[in-house]
């Protein structure tokens, strides 16, 4: 050791190691990673073309088959089937992006995306928190886009006014975005996108018959009502019909709410647990 050197260790003016470097806030490495994925979806708009056809084609089919049929007995007074329907066609819409923040972990798990950002100083929620706001955003660009189309296309005409159409897009969103936090987990543990789809189908599909979506629950067979009844997606399609037309309802909104809630913070933590383990 020189002279200097003892000197500057005798006087404490010895320079102190620079300061690691602790990594960008949670904030900011959400809004980045959301944009990355927001990106990913406007230079492929096959996704959401195709997310998008499932619920428009399910629109077209059962206003143009059902229409045609009596109203049964329990149906609401006033109101069309296209009226009755399309909050039932968003809230599928709804599901089906949920569905698709799940494939899309997969995906970032299977592209090598995953395992680059985990070697930086990057909070592990900060990827999933951005990918159920983008696909948060894919859904409400979905949701507009079926509103115009059945407004424009097929005469959609609510009661509700453009406050009340608004809470119920906004709650539908809601829905959806807690919905995409389970799929979100799934996705965390199954790590697959084959077995995602076939959950889907198993979990989904069967959920949106045996739930008010197409008929009243009171019409429906007893044993089928009886599960529609405690069904969360009867509450989510009764709470957004009744604001969308103006129609008794609306004590669904908050169990519908706290279904959602429920199932956002259930599913948020599970994600994160499964999305820690190793690749």
């Amino acid at each position: 050791m020189s002279t200097s050197t003892r000197t500057a260790v005798r006087t404490g003016a010895v320079a102190a190691p620079p300061a690691r470097w602790a990594g960008s806030s949670m904030l900011l490495q959400i809004r980045v990673l959301t944009g990355r994925s927001l990106r990913a979806l406007v230079t492929d708009p096959g996704v959401v073309l195709f997310g998008l056809l499932q619920p428009v084609v399910i629109l077209f089919v059962l206003t143009q088959v059902f229409s045609k049929m009596g109203a049964p007995p329990h149906f609401p007074e006033g109101v069309s089937y296209l009226d009755f329907v399309l909050s039932a066609v968003l809230v599928d819409n709804a599901v089906q992006s949920a569905v698709q923040s799940g494939v899309g972990l997969v995906d970032d798990m299977k592209n090598g995306i995953v395992a680059r950002l985990r070697s930086l100083p990057i909070h592990p929620s900060s990827l999933l928190v951005a990918r159920s706001l983008a696909n948060l955003v894919r859904s409400a660009v979905q949701a507009v886009i079926i509103l115009l189309l059945a407004v424009t296309l097929l005469g959609y005409s609510p009661h509700g006014g453009v406050a009340e159409i608004a809470a119920s897009v906004g709650l539908t969103l809601f829905i959806s975005w807690a919905l995409g936090w389970a799929f979100i987990a799934a996705g965390a543990w199954l790590r697959r996108a084959e077995p995602m789809q076939n959950l889907a189908i198993i979990a989904v599909l069967p959920m949106m018959f045996a739930s008010s979506a197409y008929i009243p629950v009171a019409d429906l067979p007893a044993w089928l009502g009886a599960v529609a009844r405690v069904n969360p997606l009867t509450y989510a399609i009764d709470a957004t019909r009744a604001l969308a037309l103006g129609i008794p309802g609306a004590d669904a909104i908050v169990p519908a709410l706290l279904f959602s809630g429920v199932i956002a913070a259930i599913g948020a933590v599970f994600a994160v647990l499964g999305f820690r383990r190793p690749l």
